[in-house]
């Protein structure tokens, strides 16, 4: 299965993001490759009429001057043309500060700025999307790929910094319009197609259940917007069975752009300022001016990490100072041509060796971006000086090899078709094998040729287009709607199911009507048929007589109760407990409901039944996170947070000294070695459970115990989206079940603990002896893994409440302890 952006663990965590390595997206790097070139530059072919100065010479041909060596892959897209005034790799440059790295280079203040292209610039391109392309394959001896995130965003940096650096020094001002225009006639074609196919793809091999996210997600992604969107999913919980989006890659297009946006009117207004006060130097100005955001931008990376790492990895704000590195180079071009030969040898080396050590050493559960990225990013950074003055004896020699410049030339439209390749091929195959994965990603090398060389290029050359910034940023604007609408269709192709009276469904309603009896435990047996001959609500039989249901199976994890929206689910990463108060404020019975979500989902019911009874109702939830003194996993890694929490809450607890506890969990195993994510094991869960239970009692605070439902080992709620005209397929082996669930744990801990009760209305979920089914009494039963959808939850509160007060009186002595 190809692998997503890594999602920091709660320690340390991930992609969620992530996420990731996108290519820059600032311009290439020469005439075929990049995002643009040098100002008012034409077609490779068309020099400017009446100009004296030279076209950007096509990739490739700056290797020597007489002519490229007969093994030189040309550059993608473009005729491989050897130019007599350019040379090999200039052993000294003043500075490169075009978007292009093949660059012309006027005169001013006297200084003549030697023309050179930059092959060891998309050398690097080249190493960070291999980088990437290697991770998101899924082989397994480069976990840290996803870095080559990092190594674009300074190289774009870079080159964008330069670019207006040189038009603020040339012409004293920036060109807002022709920028935005060269942008746009760079990047939104491409993009458009992508989406275009990837809204096909998706629709093609995705589960119905997740074209509104993924629709959704297309609409950020040709919006820009779609980082944002993914670090708000990292941190929802109801988020937990989305599949890896199509278009998660484009977060770290997502933030150039943004940066790009917001970095020239940085500079405009330092030009200004500059301007305003003669004696004062733009670089110098200038550096003060991107330390002022670039320093809180590092200082923010490193908290968010530590606080909120899933947030952390896609979010612009933690990951400006990347791209402010990049910048730094540009601004100190003229300090590195004056580096001595043997030291920027030595620096390459040490920079190219660092960014491809962090693909080493570095994983999923390492905090990212936070300090850690420093590695790949100052690697990188030093790889650029270095290329001022090494010439090829450095690590630029490896990276101008004409097989690394044709790759990084095409690492753009390579990132964007990698990604929804891979992803469509792992849900159409039900998952890849690290070999399929790099079949996969070795095969997205033609739609990336062929969508450069006849889609980006053609377009990015065209005169028409460079004689109007006007008719640029509309034509951009249509490829931007085009993608925006693309998404839309997606969402609108969701389909939607209800029943006949559906707002008077029964659910669990129907087990009683229909003459179904319960004994508080598992069933050994079950009517076959009812009153009137009709299957029992609830059996296998019974799914044949569904004619619709409530909420839709596209619905399902939308249906959760009020607890979400009132924020009363901790996070993952934040170990502060967060107090609701339910039911009766003023009841003279006080119950603390504490646990993960599947405590939660029974909040609606609670709530009712303690408004009814008198009962004031104290929550306590945190995602994933149960009630007991054990480490549990969270995304790869010792959940700490989770430890933290339950400190903190049974404090407060022994503070609130309600009347009894109410708990239940979803996990049914920890660690026997908290430092060892391989050793988790219900040996060490039981006596974490107990160890809570007794200091409880130990308080004086009974504990109700409610036995978790049945688990089921498929997604129910998608299957029943696939298969609405066969229920049955989603039907699930309730033992099985019931061994997946934490129940059985919950029942040897209570032999433990005197005075422990325990809640069970299991087969008011799965009345069936032998099998579970999908849809009773016309509504849906689950939604995310093994928690029961809302709408059911609430019409079990009759044969909750009958369960539950006998128990609550029983263990409040009728009214408060």
């Amino acid at each position: 299965m190809p692998r997503a952006s890594p999602a920091p663990s709660p320690t340390a965590t991930a992609t969620t993001a992530p996420v990731w390595s996108p290519p820059s997206t600032s311009s290439a790097p020469c005439a075929g490759a990049g995002s643009s070139r040098p100002e008012g530059a034409r077609g490779p072919r068309d020099p400017d009429p009446g100009s004296t100065e030279k076209t950007v010479p096509p990739c490739g041909a700056v290797f020597a001057a007489r002519g490229p060596p007969p093994h030189q892959l040309p550059h993608p897209g473009q005729d491989v043309r050897a130019d007599p005034t350019s040379t090999p790799y200039p052993r000294r440059t003043e500075h490169v500060t075009s978007t292009d790295t093949g660059l012309r280079v006027r005169r001013r203040a006297g200084a003549e700025r030697p023309k050179g292209f930059r092959p060891d610039i998309e050398g690097m391109r080249a190493v960070a999307i291999l980088l990437v392309l290697v991770y998101h394959a899924g082989l397994p001896f480069l976990p840290g790929g996803f870095v080559g995130v990092d190594v674009f965003f300074v190289i774009s940096g870079f080159l964008i910094t330069g670019l207006l650096i040189r038009e603020l020094e040339t012409k004293g001002r920036v060109s807002l319009p022709r920028f935005y225009a060269r942008r746009a006639k760079r990047l939104l074609p491409a993009t458009a197609l992508v989406l275009v196919v990837t809204t096909f793809l998706t629709w093609l091999t995705s589960s119905v259940v997740e074209w509104r996210t993924f629709g959704l997600d297309i609409v950020g992604a040709a919006t820009y917007v779609v980082n944002w969107v993914l670090a708000g999913r990292a941190v929802d919980y109801l988020a937990e069975d989305v599949s890896a989006s199509p278009v998660q890659h484009f977060w770290s297009l997502a933030v150039e752009e943004q940066f790009y946006i917001v970095w020239p009117l940085l500079l405009i207004a330092v030009g200004w300022w500059v301007a305003r006060r003669g004696s004062a130097r733009l670089r110098p100005v200038m550096t003060a001016a991107i330390l002022v955001v670039i320093v809180p931008s590092f200082l923010w990376s490193l908290h968010l990490t530590g606080a909120n790492p899933e947030r952390a990895f896609f979010v612009s704000t933690t990951r400006l100072w990347e791209l402010g590195i990049g910048a730094f180079v540009a601004i100190g071009a003229l300090l590195w041509a004056r580096l001595p030969r043997t030291f920027a040898v030595v620096l390459g080396w040490a920079g190219l060796a660092a960014v491809v050590l962090s693909g080493f050493v570095i994983d999923t559960r390492t905090p990212w971006p936070g300090y850690h990225a420093l590695l790949p990013t100052l690697g990188t950074a030093a790889v650029i000086i270095a290329g001022f003055t090494s010439g090829r004896s450095g690590a630029a020699g490896i990276l101008s090899r004409p097989s690394m410049v044709w790759v990084g030339g095409l690492s753009y439209s390579l990132y964007l078709w990698h990604w929804p390749l891979l992803v469509s091929a792992d849900a159409y195959w039900d998952g890849l094998s690290p070999l399929a994965g790099t079949a996969v990603a070795l095969l997205s090398v033609v739609p990336a040729w062929l969508s450069l060389r006849y889609v980006e290029n053609p377009l990015r050359f065209s005169r028409s287009l460079s004689a109007s910034n006007r008719f640029t940023l509309s034509l951009g604007a249509n490829f931007t709607a085009v993608g925006v609408v693309a998404g839309l269709l997606l969402v609108l192709a969701v389909p939607t199911s209800s029943a006949p009276g559906s707002s008077t469904a029964a659910g669990a309603g129907a087990i009683t009507q229909g003459g179904g009896q319960r004994d508080g435990g598992a069933r050994t047996d079950a009517p076959t048929t009812t009153s009137d001959g009709t299957p029992p609500p609830g059996s296998v039989a019974s799914l044949a007589l569904v004619d619709g249901f409530v909420p839709a199976a596209t619905e399902a994890t939308q249906d959760v109760p009020a607890g979400y929206d009132d924020g009363c689910q901790q996070n993952q990463s934040d170990p502060e407990p967060i107090r609701c108060d339910y039911g009766d404020p003023q009841g003279e019975v006080t119950i603390a409901v504490v646990g993960d979500s599947k405590i939660l989902q029974w909040q609606s019911v609670l709530d009712q039944i303690g408004k009814d009874e008198g009962w004031h109702l104290v929550s306590y939830t945190k995602s994933a996170c149960g009630f007991h003194s054990g480490m549990q996993v969270a995304k790869g890694g010792p959940y700490t947070s989770c430890a933290q929490w339950n400190d903190l809450v049974m404090q407060e607890i022994v503070d609130l000294d309600p009347d009894l506890v109410l708990t239940t969990q979803r996990n049914f195993q920890a660690l026997t070695d908290e430092s060892d994510p391989s050793t988790l094991s219900e040996d060490a869960m039981l006596p974490a459970i107990v160890e809570t239970w007794q200091e409880l009692a130990d308080h004086g605070i009974p504990v109700l115990g409610m036995l978790d439902n049945a688990a089921p080992d498929i997604s129910v709620y998608e299957c029943v989206a696939e298969h609405p005209d066969d229920l049955a397929a989603c039907t699930f082996d309730k033992q099985e079940g019931i061994d997946n669930s934490s129940a059985p744990l919950f029942e040897a801990a209570a032999e433990q603990v005197p005075d422990v009760r325990l809640l069970d209305v299991r087969d008011a979920i799965c009345p069936d002896p032998q099998t579970c089914v999908p849809v009773i009494g016309g509504v849906l039963v689950y939604r995310q893994t093994s928690h029961i959808t809302d709408t059911y939850a609430r019409s079990l509160e009759p044969l909750v409440k009958e369960e539950m007060v006998p128990l609550v009186e029983q263990m409040a002595g009728g009214g408060g302890r």
